[in-house]
Protein backbone atom coordinates (compact mmCIF):
# COMPACT_ATOMS: atom_id res chain seq x y z
CA UNK A 1 0.00 0.00 0.00
CA UNK A 2 1.56 3.34 -0.72
CA UNK A 3 1.77 6.09 1.48
CA UNK A 4 -0.09 9.32 1.29
CA UNK A 5 1.20 12.36 0.99
CA UNK A 6 5.28 13.08 0.51
CA UNK A 7 7.72 12.17 -1.56
CA UNK A 8 8.86 8.59 -2.69
CA UNK A 9 11.71 7.75 -0.49
CA UNK A 10 10.42 10.10 2.17
CA UNK A 11 11.95 13.63 2.47
CA UNK A 12 14.03 14.68 5.25
CA UNK A 13 12.65 17.73 7.21
CA UNK A 14 9.37 19.76 6.34
CA UNK A 15 8.39 22.13 3.55
CA UNK A 16 8.57 24.97 6.39
CA UNK A 17 12.66 24.16 7.25
CA UNK A 18 13.18 23.92 3.47
CA UNK A 19 11.68 26.89 2.55
CA UNK A 20 13.52 29.04 5.40
CA UNK A 21 16.83 27.52 4.05
CA UNK A 22 15.62 28.85 0.67
CA UNK A 23 15.25 32.25 1.89
CA UNK A 24 18.38 32.30 4.06
CA UNK A 25 20.36 30.89 0.49
CA UNK A 26 18.69 33.78 -0.97
CA UNK A 27 19.87 36.08 1.93
CA UNK A 28 23.39 34.99 1.09
CA UNK A 29 23.58 35.26 -2.34
CA UNK A 30 22.13 38.73 -2.24
CA UNK A 31 24.51 40.06 0.20
CA UNK A 32 27.72 38.61 -1.48
CA UNK A 33 26.68 39.97 -4.43
CA UNK A 34 26.46 43.50 -3.30
CA UNK A 35 29.82 42.86 -1.53
CA UNK A 36 31.11 41.67 -4.74
CA UNK A 37 30.27 44.91 -7.07
CA UNK A 38 32.43 46.94 -4.04
CA UNK A 39 35.53 44.48 -5.30
CA UNK A 40 38.15 45.94 -8.46
CA UNK A 41 40.34 44.26 -10.86
CA UNK A 42 43.17 45.42 -12.14
CA UNK A 43 44.97 44.33 -15.01
CA UNK A 44 47.66 45.69 -17.18
CA UNK A 45 49.39 45.47 -20.80
CA UNK A 46 52.67 45.93 -22.47
CA UNK A 47 54.81 45.44 -19.60
CA UNK A 48 52.46 47.84 -17.43
CA UNK A 49 52.24 50.70 -19.73
CA UNK A 50 48.62 50.37 -19.83
CA UNK A 51 46.51 48.95 -16.69
CA UNK A 52 42.67 49.08 -16.50
CA UNK A 53 41.04 48.55 -13.43
CA UNK A 54 37.36 47.17 -13.55
CA UNK A 55 34.33 46.72 -10.75
CA UNK A 56 32.63 43.78 -9.59
CA UNK A 57 29.63 45.88 -11.40
CA UNK A 58 31.69 44.79 -14.81
CA UNK A 59 32.31 48.71 -14.97
CA UNK A 60 35.51 50.48 -15.86
CA UNK A 61 36.69 52.37 -12.97
CA UNK A 62 40.29 53.38 -14.09
CA UNK A 63 42.62 53.77 -16.72
CA UNK A 64 46.32 54.34 -16.38
CA UNK A 65 48.33 55.10 -19.40
CA UNK A 66 52.82 55.64 -19.11
CA UNK A 67 53.68 58.61 -21.07
CA UNK A 68 55.77 56.71 -22.83
CA UNK A 69 53.18 54.45 -24.73
CA UNK A 70 51.49 57.63 -25.45
CA UNK A 71 52.56 57.95 -29.28
CA UNK A 72 50.98 59.90 -31.64
CA UNK A 73 51.87 58.11 -34.54
CA UNK A 74 51.01 54.89 -33.49
CA UNK A 75 47.56 55.01 -31.74
CA UNK A 76 46.69 51.76 -32.82
CA UNK A 77 48.99 49.75 -30.02
CA UNK A 78 47.61 52.00 -27.57
CA UNK A 79 44.33 50.82 -28.54
CA UNK A 80 45.24 47.13 -28.37
CA UNK A 81 47.03 47.42 -24.87
CA UNK A 82 43.83 49.58 -23.69
CA UNK A 83 41.76 46.32 -24.65
CA UNK A 84 44.05 43.88 -23.87
CA UNK A 85 44.02 44.96 -20.11
CA UNK A 86 40.59 45.50 -20.19
CA UNK A 87 39.56 42.13 -21.12
CA UNK A 88 42.26 40.64 -18.37
CA UNK A 89 40.81 42.38 -16.05
CA UNK A 90 37.24 41.76 -16.74
CA UNK A 91 38.48 37.89 -17.57
CA UNK A 92 40.20 38.13 -13.53
CA UNK A 93 36.28 39.76 -12.25
CA UNK A 94 34.73 36.83 -14.20
CA UNK A 95 36.96 34.35 -12.62
CA UNK A 96 36.50 35.61 -8.94
CA UNK A 97 32.70 35.51 -9.64
CA UNK A 98 32.40 32.21 -10.66
CA UNK A 99 34.08 31.26 -7.67
CA UNK A 100 32.24 33.31 -5.52
CA UNK A 101 28.83 32.02 -6.72
CA UNK A 102 30.27 28.21 -6.75
CA UNK A 103 31.38 28.77 -3.19
CA UNK A 104 27.80 29.78 -1.84
CA UNK A 105 26.23 26.79 -4.09
CA UNK A 106 28.30 25.11 -2.24
CA UNK A 107 26.41 25.27 0.67
CA UNK A 108 23.15 23.96 -0.99
CA UNK A 109 24.67 20.19 -0.60
CA UNK A 110 23.26 19.09 2.78
CA UNK A 111 19.93 20.57 3.19
CA UNK A 112 18.32 19.21 -0.18
CA UNK A 113 17.55 16.08 -0.76
CA UNK A 114 17.96 15.85 -4.39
Amino acid sequence: MAKRGGFPGGMPGNMNNLMKQAQRMQRQMEDAQKEFETKEFTASAGGGAVEVTVSGKKEITSVKLAEEVVDPEDIEMLQDLIMAATNEALRQMEEASSANMSGLAGGLGGGFPF
